[in-house]
């Protein structure tokens, strides 16, 4: 069983930065694939990013893309989110989760993620 905690969210004004992580524990931690997914007012889960078990695979979202940066520390069991010139539509609660390798795993939808993390608040205001 993986237990997951997010850490690093807060208020910000657009333009400006933030750090998330997330530490996982558990049996099988350090060889699933990491992502991240938000969740705006009212709206779907939505892809992030994701760190494979190696760490030699990485994916973004297209909104996100060019600005955040996803990380691992192995040695930690924790994964980094880098966020930069972040935008009032980045607005969300922010959710790590892992995901066990499978045959044809895409690793970009909700569903293909077992274990969550509680998610942390990052709001930009303009």
């Amino acid at each position: 069983q993986v237990e997951l905690v997010e850490s690093g969210g807060g208020a910000v004004q657009t333009g400006d930065s933030l750090k998330l992580s997330c530490t996982a524990s558990g049996r099988g931690a350090s060889t699933n694939h990491m992502g991240w997914f938000r969740r705006a007012p009212g709206k779907e889960r939505e892809f992030v990013s994701v760190i494979n078990w190696n760490g030699d695979t990485i994916l973004y979202g297209d909104s996100v893309k060019g600005r955040f940066a996803i990380s691992r520390d192995y040695s930690k069991n924790t994964v980094y989110l880098e966020m930069r010139r972040l935008k009032p539509e980045d607005t969300a609660v922010y959710y790590c989760a892992t995901a066990t390798p499978y045959f044809g795993g895409k690793y970009i939808y909700p569903h293909e993620y077992a274990h969550w993390g509680q998610g942390t608040q990052v709001t930009v205001s303009s």
